[in-house]
């Protein structure tokens, strides 16, 4: 389904779920598509929650929208939640979905009822925290031609999107090379393989141009502050994550005020999807649903 915004925008909107559900607005990965995640989407389902994926714009077949901020994400968010006649909703985020779910904590604090940034970046002019350190290589080279700018990031997407363009499940975790630990390689097997695999042919299958401005809004202001963030969020995190280190994750939890961290020392990034179950409860308890 196509959302057209006031601007001229159009935002590709996947629900997944109750019709009648409470809405869950889930902020997918960096770079990912709109795609169903069963994982997640099946016992949010099963906790009466109607799952609201919006590809963020240059994905798929959302309008791309060149230099956007990550608050910028509210608007978009508040617009669909509109179109759809929702108020008040709950949103979860999922690596380089993490900030975008923490933007709407922040920025539409009236209408989000509680957040969980899980495996969520911090911001890039963090103080005190050493932003790259803990990375895998891949991660390093990228984030790297990020903030050298646009011209050096889109050739380097521009490769790196030829692999995930026709990646499949069995695939994914060779693609993902040295970002993933052993625990994600384990985790990386049948539905949910297929499902990441998915949203990386998703994410591509149109261009970069969502990957280079969610890139870019990583490593520049967020718009706002996560330090004024009033309405509850649950920081979740592993230990062995080498796409977003640890240190993220306890930065967040520590400066987000009233924020639970969840740091579960065994589980690296993707692994965490096994924890959907206990993320999606504590969000809604934090939520009082």
């Amino acid at each position: 389904m196509l959302i057209a915004l006031a601007d001229g925008r159009e935002i590709e909107l996947l629900t997944v779920g109750p019709e009648d559900g409470k809405p869950l607005v889930l902020h997918l990965g960096t770079p990912s598509g709109p795609h169903d995640v069963p994982p997640l989407t099946r016992p949010a389902a099963a906790r009466g929650l109607r799952t609201l994926i919006c590809g963020r714009p240059g994905y798929a077949n959302s309008t791309p929208r060149p230099g956007r901020t990550v608050g910028d994400v509210a608007g978009d968010v508040a617009a669909v939640l509109d179109r759809l006649g929702y108020d008040r909703f709950v949103t979860l985020g999922q690596s380089g979905g993490g900030p975008h779910a923490l933007a709407c904590a922040a920025l539409l604090p009236e209408r989000c009822a509680a957040a969980a940034s899980v495996a969520g970046v911090a911001p890039f002019e963090a103080e005190g925290l050493d932003w790259l350190a803990g990375m895998g290589p891949e991660n390093v080279e990228e984030f790297g031609a990020a903030v050298a700018g646009p011209q050096a990031l889109t050739p380097w997407l521009a490769e790196a999107a030829t692999e995930l363009a026709t990646v499949t499940g069995t695939e994914v975790a060779a693609a993902l090379g040295g970002l993933v630990p052993p625990v994600d390689v384990a985790a990386l097997t049948g539905e949910f393989a297929e499902a990441v695999a998915a949203g990386f042919r998703s994410a591509v299958s149109t261009g970069t141009a969502g990957w280079r401005d969610d890139d870019l809004a990583m490593v520049r202001p967020w718009g706002f502050d996560v330090s004024a963030i009033t309405v509850p969020v649950d920081v979740w995190q592993g230990g062995q994550d080498r796409m977003v280190p640890p240190s993220h994750g306890a930065w967040l939890a520590a400066h987000i005020p009233g924020a639970r961290a969840r740091l579960l020392a065994e589980e690296g990034h993707l692994s965490l999807v096994q924890a959907a179950a206990s993320i999606l409860d504590d969000l809604l308890q934090a939520a009082a649903w």
